[in-house]
């Protein structure tokens, strides 16, 4: 009834169009009694249309759309980050980060571009001092994207104009070719502490208030020399010692970083046949302990000995001598052969709670046990067989629940689902008080 009434409704409506009604027709009862009922047809179809935009509305809103787990519970206010062409790496970094409360509130709370007045009015306050570019800021895009999170207001945002910016920026990245998360990581690090150090209008981390005394090992890990919240948040300090096996002399420095990578040891990277038991399972710890065991040098890394004025043999070891607020810990999951570059997808074993980092330390009996502990708080997972190719997903933990960031699609999942995960980044905070975080 409602089709052939439009069809009579466009008829007139064309044929009458611009022009005046006949007399006799515009008279005429039947015709007047037409009118009204496609006027009533025309009003029941405007009602129908705009039910169904509310009902496409409210389908696309974060409480009717969001993804379920198996177990259907929602994932409620989750906001995922569209794939702009094999940028899964940057989106499993950005919803890592946003996921660190401490670092990711700093910024949040950073003023917009247009809520700035007086001098910085319609100005950026940060600039790209790297590239000499004032027209882009990825303090800023970066800002905003973080504030888009968790907003509940959508369910996926599009992070093309933070991707425009590093496009600018960071000519590595330029493309759409798949990237490493972890390259990735340490270029944006590094991009926005510097661009926070040449910041002239920004405003002062709370973290480093000029009214808070610097420890000796504090000004250490401000790489490059002024401390940003970058450093402050990740910034920690190793100590490399080197050991002359010829003359006995040993040389120590202080090396920041703003995160470790770990080998895994090659004893756990031997493949098994269907036939064969599986071996020991790999922990963190044993990448820990890998990383921080003496090692003596090959004839590739010989190393300077100033006394024997030579190159000669010589032992390393690394003790970590400040930790972190955020202590990200990188494993090695690719590496060079004559030809292509291999994974070692050996899963490795990692605690949800309270990883303790004393035993890494150069002066342990000078640090408290609890500043020693660690939870986790996001991971970042490759999947597939190589760098260039494969999908990077991240795990989160927010309000004390964990979720599944795959591109535009978030889900809440268990902790048992994040334990089981080849792990590629880890980020650790450090251990609070706060109750442990409810299962599903």
């Amino acid at each position: 009834m409602v089709i052939i009434g439009l069809v009579w409704y466009c008829f007139y409506r064309g044929r009458f169009a611009g022009k005046k009604v006949p007399e006799n027709i515009r008279g005429s009862r039947h015709v007047q009694r037409v009118r009204e009922h496609l006027q009533s047809l025309e009003n029941s179809v405007s009602n129908t249309d705009r039910q169904r935009k509310r009902k496409r509305s409210d389908s696309s809103s974060p409480d009717s759309k969001l993804k379920k787990d198996s177990d259907g519970t929602v994932a409620q206010c989750a906001t995922g980050l569209r794939n702009l062409g094999n940028t899964c790496f940057m989106n499993a970094i950005l919803q890592s980060l946003s996921n660190i409360q401490v670092f990711s509130c700093y910024f949040k709370e950073l003023p917009s571009v247009a809520l700035r007045s007086g001098k910085t009015a319609g100005r950026r306050m940060y600039h790209t001092r790297s590239q000499g570019d004032s027209s882009v800021s990825l303090v800023e895009e970066f800002r905003k994207i973080l504030c888009s999170l968790w907003q509940g207001s959508q369910t996926a945002f599009s992070p093309d104009a933070l991707f425009y910016v590093i496009w600018k920026i960071m000519p590595s990245f330029r493309g759409y070719q798949q990237q490493d998360a972890h390259e990735f990581l340490r270029y944006l690090l590094d991009h926005l502490h510097r661009e926070m150090q040449g910041s002239k209008n920004g405003l002062p981390s709370p973290a480093l208030s000029p009214d808070r005394p610097k420890h000796a090992s504090e000004s250490k890990c401000c790489i490059n020399g002024t401390s940003t919240i970058v450093t402050s948040v990740f910034g920690g300090v190793l100590q490399n010692e080197v050991y002359c096996l010829i003359c006995g002399t040993e040389s120590r420095k202080f090396d920041p970083f703003l995160d470790l990578s770990l080998d895994i040891p090659s004893q756990f990277r031997i493949k098994f046949t269907k036939d064969q038991e599986p071996g020991p399972t790999c922990t963190l710890n044993d990448c820990l302990r890998s990383f921080t065991d003496l090692e003596e040098l090959d004839e590739t890394e010989l190393y300077m000995c100033h006394k024997c004025k030579k190159r000669q043999k010589s032992t390393k070891k690394f003790w970590i001598q400040k930790l972190p607020k955020v202590l990200c810990l990188h494993l090695k999951r690719f590496h060079w052969t004559a030809f292509l570059r291999n994974k070692i997808d050996t899963y490795v074993e990692f605690p949800m709670h309270g990883l303790d980092m004393k035993s890494f330390l150069l002066e342990p009996e000078n640090s408290l046990p609890e500043r020693c502990l660690y939870d986790l708080a996001a991971v970042v997972v490759h999947h597939g067989s190589g760098i260039g190719s494969g999908h990077y997903t991240a795990y989160g933990l927010h309000e004390g629940r964990w979720y599944h960031f795959n591109d535009s699609t978030v889900t809440l999942v268990s902790e048992e689902a994040v334990l089981k995960a080849k792990a590629y980044i880890l980020f650790y905070t450090e251990h609070t008080d706060q109750e442990s975080p409810a299962k599903l």
